[in-house]
This record gives structure tokens, C-alpha cells and sequence, in this order.
């Protein structure tokens, strides 16, 4: 019976993505460099748990609590990820993660406690049944990949090869975050300060790159990625209003991720996740990829109900509205105050 449940200090990250590193379940989202970034682009309380068994590390919980007077309190595993939850060795160190969640949702008096699972677990809690992720196996060669993207979509790739789009890596966040601001504003949604983008680079170096897509000597696509083991994951993208004027911006934009991923050794593309009924869910969909359910489940301490807190929801229908019709520099200036609570 020595096992116990700790807090991560800044002491034991590196004991921590050790065993992220190496925990088949695991994920980019659970690496310890997240409780740096959550705490400093955005002040954010972090409250990073891990199971101890003779000294060693048998289980990870990252949990972050994010406190708005418009969305309300909630402790999540974890913010502005999508993926999280409990990882363990065995039931004994899973059950005590959560067990310990639970306490501390109820200390913090949340509305609820939020895990963003890949997979279902039998916990019982209620689930919202909103995000696919899409995941598919790479090839090493081009041709092999390229045959596996659908006619149609591959068509686009090559249309937008001929339309003279070009890409390009950047080592700054500056051109990315012009493209992304846009993007995010022109779909209603407040786009968060560029603090946060630096930041990431900063903590995740090598593991952190920004593609750019240019057309006639022009930003007009942009996609900050992750990497993980084997894995490539674009995960902040978009596309200026100029994109939308030239045929298969976004088709070769993913295509070179997924050809210079290749090229390096990666075998495993995450698109990340989508909401169903949307044009994204659909983009990936129709390159090649299958989706499958997120089983996000919930603790609910405070609440009555499950968070809802998605541009779908109704409630929010008129903020989408009224902010895809801001100015960017207006919307650029106040999108972050409220971005830091949309994790």
C-alpha cells in the first residue's frame, strides 16, 4: 500500500514526461510543459497529479482550473487540449487519480470536472458526445499517401500545386498569427494573444513548427504543428478571406505536413478534433480520414448539466454573429480577454 498521489512541481517534470514518454495511452497533451504554458500565457491554476508507487511514477492526471464570470468555473484535463484524462499503469493508480480529481473539483467548488478522453472509460459519469478526432497511419512514400487522399481531394492538391501555392517554414509566430487572427474572427470566435503562440514555441521547440502557405508572394494559410513520438498533429490553422480565392489552399497546405512529416520518420497524422455537421469535420473526412467519437465525460460538482460552452450552442449564436463582423485590429484587442476562457 504505497501508493500515493502527488502534485507535479517544477522538480519532477522531467520524471513526468519520462513516463509520458513512454506510456502507450499518452498523449502531446499530457506532457508536464502544458503546466508552463497554461500558468504563464494565460495565469491559469494548474493542478497537475500523478501517482506514485515505490518511487516510481504509475500515472498522470494534468488538470488546470479556468475561472470566468461569462463561462463559469471548471477544472479540466485539459484546457485548450484536446485530448487528456487519466493515464495509468493498472486500476489501483487510475482510481486514485480520479478519486483525488473529485476532491479537489469539490475544494475548488467547480461547476464541473472535465476529462478529455480518447477513449471511454467505465466510470459511469456523463459523456457529450460532440468532437471526432480523425487519426490515420502515414506512409513513408509520397505515392503511397498521395493514392490514399481520395480523387477528389487529391485532385484539389494538385490544382493548388499548379495554382502556383507554395509553402515555407518559420521559425517566428508573427506571420502565423496574422493568418490564424483573421481566420478564427472571420468564424466568430475570439482569437487568443500571440503571447500564448510564443510561448508554445518557447516550451516545445522542435516539437513546435509553423508552416506558411503563401500564393504570389502573399501569407494566406498558416498551420502551428505538434509532434509527439511518432506522431504529427496540425493543430492552430487557417486561412486568410484571400485563401478562399484560390483553388486547394488547404489541401496542400495539409499535404506538405504530411509529406515532410513523412520524410522525417513520422507514421501517424492527427487531425485533431472536430465538431460533426461542421465544414472542418467534413474537410477531413473527405481527405481519407475515419472519425471517431471523443468520449468527453464529466464530474458534475455545481452544475445541473453538462458544459455546453461551443459556437453550436444557440445561447452563443449572437456573440458568433456580431464578433465575424468586427474589425480584425478590435477584435484582435479584446478576442484574448475572452479567449484565455474558452480553453
Amino acid at each position: 500500500m504505497t501508493l500515493t498521489v502527488e502534485i507535479l512541481n517544477n522538480q519532477d517534470m522531467e520524471r513526468w514526461d519520462e513516463y509520458v514518454n513512454s506510456a502507450p495511452d499518452a498523449t502531446f497533451f499530457h506532457r508536464a510543459g502544458w503546466k508552463t504554458v497554461l500558468e504563464t500565457a494565460f495565469g491559469h491554476k494548474t493542478h497537475f497529479l500523478y501517482a506514485q508507487d515505490g518511487g516510481e511514477i504509475v500515472g498522470v492526471l494534468p488538470l488546470a482550473q479556468i475561472k470566468s464570470a461569462i463561462f463559469g468555473n471548471s477544472l479540466s484535463s485539459l484546457p485548450f487540449c484536446v485530448y487528456g484524462g487519466i493515464v495509468a499503469d493498472n486500476d489501483a493508480a487510475a482510481t486514485a487519480l480520479r478519486e483525488e480529481a473529485c476532491r479537489l473539483a469539490e475544494r475548488l467548488k467547480v461547476g464541473a470536472l472535465e476529462l478529455r478522453n480518447r477513449s471511454a472509460s467505465e466510470a459511469g459519469w456523463p459523456v457529450k458526445e460532440l468532437y471526432f478526432t480523425f487519426r490515420k497511419a502515414i506512409d513513408p512514400s509520397d505515392e503511397v499517401n498521395l493514392k490514399a487522399i481520395p480523387n477528389r481531394q487529391r485532385a484539389m492538391v494538385r490544382k493548388g500545386l499548379k495554382e502556383g501555392v507554395g509553402s515555407e517554414w518559420d521559425d517566428g509566430i508573427e506571420r502565423l498569427y496574422r493568418v490564424y487572427s483573421e481566420s478564427v474572427r472571420n468564424l466568430g470566435t475570439p482569437v487568443f494573444s500571440p503571447k500564448y503562440l510564443r510561448i508554445l514555441r518557447q516550451v516545445f521547440g522542435n516539437d513546435c513548427s509553423v508552416l506558411m502557405i503563401t500564393h504570389q508572394g502573399k501569407d494566406i494559410a498558416a498551420v502551428m504543428s505538434f509532434y509527439f513520438r511518432d506522431e504529427v498533429i496540425p493543430y492552430y490553422g487557417g486561412g486568410t478571406a484571400a485563401a478562399r480565392t484560390v483553388k486547394g489552399v488547404n489541401h496542400v497546405m495539409y499535404w506538405e505536413l504530411m509529406r515532410y512529416s513523412a520524410a522525417q520518420g513520422y507514421r501517424l497524422f492527427d487531425f485533431g478534433r472536430s465538431k460533426a455537421g461542421t465544414g472542418p469535420y467534413s474537410f477531413k473526412k473527405n481527405y481519407g480520414f475515419e472519425p471517431q467519437p471523443l468520449p468527453y465525460e464529466y464530474y458534475l460538482v455545481k452544475s445541473s448539466a453538462v458544459p455546453d460552452v461551443n459556437p453550436l450552442n444557440p445561447k452563443y449564436r449572437l456573440m458568433v454573429d456580431v464578433w465575424s463582423k468586427l474589425p480584425l485590429p478590435v477584435a484582435n484587442f479584446v478576442g484574448p480577454f475572452l479567449a484565455r476562457s474558452l480553453g
